[in-house]
């Protein structure tokens, strides 16, 4: 499970690149019960923060780069992001935006795995990241879809230090890897890597990509509130046994998420 004891190796953030900021904001307000708070002035609401019951969940930000597909990114804790940059070049991968502070908030650095993933950091400040995680409305899951899941676990592995372990899917459904920070206890996963053909990765153009599932209270009222608001379907709603129901959706702009109503425990 995810939670905001954001140890190295963990999810700790996530923000949204929409090219409509005003949209995303009303669209993820439906289908999440997110309040949105605009870092701006003026009726353009170029970026933000999302809440939930007062907490910070997420942010949102005008999608700004040349010929980049509208999605989440996902930013997990490091204690170093200069040694976590050095890492990740040591490792094949590539640095898209190099380790920069922002203010005393913290600092960050966004990169890509050599397969062309993309994924950021953040070493904290005076911010350490999301104030809920794994309940209604907040990020319970991290997940990423990748065509070769042994490259991925070398490289994340060495990046992170993350512990992994594979099951089979019902079905004959593949094997996916699950994930855990270095050090911690198998209860605190908080994501999985599964492998698929690069034509299954259309929506990032054949490449690896990362996703955020969001826990809901309830699921198919979800998808209704996704589809009546201008988002749309890939999977489900279904049941996935010892999980719970989930969804496979995209928002107006095509960045993909999930939404899942955990199985009691």
């Amino acid at each position: 499970m995810i939670t905001t004891d954001l140890t190295p190796g963990s999810p700790c953030w996530l923000d949204l690149g929409a090219p409509d900021v005003r949209a995303a904001a009303a669209f993820y307000g439906a289908v999440l019960g997110w309040e949105y708070e605009s870092m701006g002035e003026g009726e353009d609401m170029e970026g933000g923060m999302f809440r939930k019951d007062g907490k910070t969940v997420a942010g949102l930000g005008k999608l700004t780069e040349e010929g980049a597909r509208s999605a989440w990114m996902i930013y997990f804790t490091v204690t170093d992001a200069d040694a976590t940059t050095q890492a990740v070049e040591r490792a094949g991968g590539t640095v898209r935006v190099a380790p920069r502070d922002l203010d005393d908030w913290g600092r960050m650095a966004q990169y890509s795995d050599p397969l062309g993933g993309q994924f950021a950091v953040w070493q904290p400040g005076k911010n350490a990241g999301f104030e809920l995680a794994d309940k209604p409305g907040s990020l319970s899951w991290t997940e990423l879809y990748t065509s070769d899941a042994a490259a991925a676990r070398e490289f994340y592995g060495g990046v992170f230090d993350w512990q992994f372990s594979d099951m089979e899917l019902p079905g004959g459904g593949g094997t996916y890897t699950l994930i855990t920070p270095a050090g911690l206890p198998e209860e605190r996963m908080q994501g999985g890597l599964m492998e698929l053909p690069k034509e299954n990765l259309a929506l990032a153009g054949g490449r690896p990509y990362w996703h955020p599932v969001f826990n809901v209270t309830d699921c198919d009222a979800a998808v209704a509130q996704v589809t009546q608001n201008g988002g749309s379907v890939q999977m489900g709603p279904q049941d996935a046994e010892g999980v719970g129901r989930l969804a496979v959706c995209l928002d107006p702009s095509q960045a993909d998420f999930v939404v899942l109503t955990p199985t009691e425990s």
